[in-house]
């Protein structure tokens, strides 16, 4: 899905959870160190803990998120009770983590427990009155002033088509807006008439669609495809009698069950959160560690062709058929850089290569286009760490399908699915065999990770790529 009104709201969430804790336990040390006049026997200042808790808080949103404190059904006006019930629990649960991790560190964060049980009870109803203030302006946001709207297009002939539009149309609260419905007139009541539209196609290219829901089994596999193509978010809502015979998210709209199929598990906004975190967390690692090889490789390569850069760029596709510009170190030489193999090659006079180039899965052994330093950073890989901005700027991911030229979209069948998230650096095909593997094996792994996609996964692939790149595997 191409946007998420609701990854905005989280993050307010998360920052006004974090304001709750912090506050509940600065205010339960102030009050028992200011104004309960009993005496105490510990010498941290009220700065110094409230440092501490600050230091804390990555700990508490983890046990928040766990809970499914940051899911969106808990952002729903009426959600309430269970969102309390598991604010209790986070509370507890919270208090009970920071005590342990008193213990075991011997830190005197709680010398006096009554400050824990204090900040404990403030927790639980200081997030609760933030959570309510923040959906409190989400509602007037979004029924008062219409925005944060996900886009909705309704399919089907079914009794659900019915229930789904006066559904929406009651609870805009809950973040949707039905747009267009492809039904017949018997499932669409009159007020919602004028937005009816004759075929998938036509609602589809006529309304800026966020959401497919599809209520009837007619052209199932025509409709997944068609929110493929469009990057949307696909909703299935089983009929009763075959409700148990699905698996996937299920998801309540109202009284209606709908299965949410998911395209990639990145789908979610929260996950692609997280990845985003890895991606800046592991290329500001990376990009320290070989800063100094890539200034020697810089100078080398400058010296050695001081009239032309010593970078290269070229656009490639990431997430939504986004056009990036890709930056590596020039490998060729410059009157062959920014061709085509095929023009390359008839420019040097030695067209014979261009077959021999492409039955060799686009490579050749001496291929007399790359240069001598051009040969060993494309060995050793090191062309590649400039695209390290591409990822700490957010144009790639650190792990993910590979880039795609324009010009190969027309060899993947698949090429919606491939550009529903991010193209990475390193990938499940370069750490299995790089160029070593066939065109149609590294597609089938590509569109396994895309569906597959998970933060073991994604370190998996990290620490198999330095292997490859220390021992050579798969570089030409």
């Amino acid at each position: 899905m191409k946007r998420d009104p609701s990854f905005i709201f989280r993050i307010f969430l998360m920052i006004g959870d974090a304001c709750a804790i912090i506050f509940s336990f600065a205010f339960a040390y102030f009050f028992r160190t200011h104004i309960d006049h009993r005496p105490y026997y510990f010498d941290s200042g009220l700065r110094e803990f409230t440092f501490t808790i600050f230091l804390l808080i990555p700990l508490w949103w983890v046990i928040l998120s766990f809970l499914g404190l940051y899911n969106k059904s808990i952002f729903l006006a009426h959600s309430k009770l269970p969102e309390f019930l598991r604010l209790v629990a986070a509370s507890v649960i919270g208090i009970m983590a920071i005590i342990t991790f008193d213990f075991f560190y011997q830190s005197g964060l709680f010398p006096v427990r009554i400050i824990a049980l204090a900040a404990a009870i403030l927790c639980l109803f200081s997030m609760k009155i933030v959570r309510g203030i923040l959906r409190f302006i989400r509602l007037r946001v979004v029924v008062l002033r219409k925005k944060g709207l996900l886009n909705v297009v309704i399919i089907g002939n079914s009794k659900n088509t019915e229930s789904l539009l006066e559904y929406f149309e009651s609870f805009p609260e809950d973040g949707y807006r039905v747009v267009g419905v492809v039904a017949n007139n018997k499932y669409i009541p009159a007020k919602f008439r004028k937005r009816k539209y004759s075929s998938v196609k036509d609602a589809l290219k006529k309304t800026k669609a966020d959401v497919i829901f599809q209520t009837d089994d007619r052209e199932s596999e025509y409709v997944y495809r068609q929110s493929l193509k469009y990057h949307l978010l696909y909703f299935y809502v089983p009929s009763k009698s075959n409700l148990l015979s699905h698996f996937g998210s299920l998801e309540l709209i109202g009284d209606t069950p709908a299965i949410m199929v998911k395209t990639t598990p990145l789908s979610r906004s929260s996950a692609r959160f997280i990845k985003r975190v890895g991606d800046i967390f592991f290329g500001l690692l990376i990009f320290i560690v070989t800063l100094i090889p890539c200034i020697i490789v810089w100078l080398i390569i400058k010296l050695s062709d001081p009239r032309h850069s010593a970078f290269y760029s070229e656009y490639r596709l990431s997430r939504f058929n986004r056009k990036v510009k890709i930056y590596k170190f020039r490998s060729m030489k410059s009157e062959y850089s920014g061709l085509s193999p095929e023009q390359a090659f008839i420019k040097m006079g030695r067209p014979e290569l261009i077959k021999k180039y492409r039955k060799n899965g686009d490579c050749l052994d001496d291929d007399p286009r790359i240069t001598k330093i051009g040969s060993f950073i494309r060995r050793t890989s090191i062309d590649e760490l400039p695209q390290i901005i591409n990822v700490l700027k957010g144009d790639i991911a650190l792990v993910g399908p590979r880039a795609l030229v324009p010009g190969e979209l027309r060899n993947y069948g698949d090429r919606s699915l491939l550009l529903s998230i991010k193209s990475g650096l390193t990938g499940l095909a370069q750490v299995s065999g790089r160029r070593d593997i066939s065109f149609e094996e590294r597609r089938a792994l590509d569109i396994y990770y895309v569906q597959n996609w998970s933060i073991l996964l994604d370190l998996q692939i990290i620490f198999r790529t330095v292997g490859a790149v220390l021992m050579h595997r798969g570089a030409k």
